[in-house]
This record gives structure tokens, C-alpha cells and sequence, in this order.
């Protein structure tokens, strides 16, 4: 009897993109220690700060 292995490919359901920002050093640095401490990725930081930034963001008039 003929096993029926496939490898199946859905389509990937995650809405991301892919970006590239400059940082600079010190907020590099930092961003390393939090992902260290908290067993988290860069990425994770990163976008929970885009996130709760972006979430609560007030624009002020001049």
C-alpha cells in the first residue's frame, strides 16, 4: 500500500510588511536590552512601541 505524504503550502494569512529604518546607536542599545530582558524579540519591541505610540499619539497646533 502507497502512503499519500504531501507537503502542503497554504497561503500565508498574516497581514506584514517589511520595513527598513535607521536608529541610532543609544536607542539601538536600548532596544537590545529591553528584547534581552523581556526574552522577546527585536521585532515584538518594536512593534508593540509603534503600536502603543501610534495608539496614542495627539497631534498639538503651533
Amino acid at each position: 500500500m502507497e502512503k499519500d505524504n504531501k507537503f502542503i503550502v497554504t497561503p500565508k494569512t498574516e497581514k506584514t510588511v517589511t520595513i527598513t529604518v535607521r536608529i541610532d546607536t543609544e536607542t539601538n542599545n536600548k532596544l537590545e536590552n529591553v528584547a534581552f530582558k523581556s526574552s522577546r524579540s527585536r521585532n515584538e519591541i518594536i512593534n508593540k512601541a509603534l503600536k502603543f505610540a501610534l495608539d496614542n499619539m495627539e497631534f498639538v497646533e503651533n
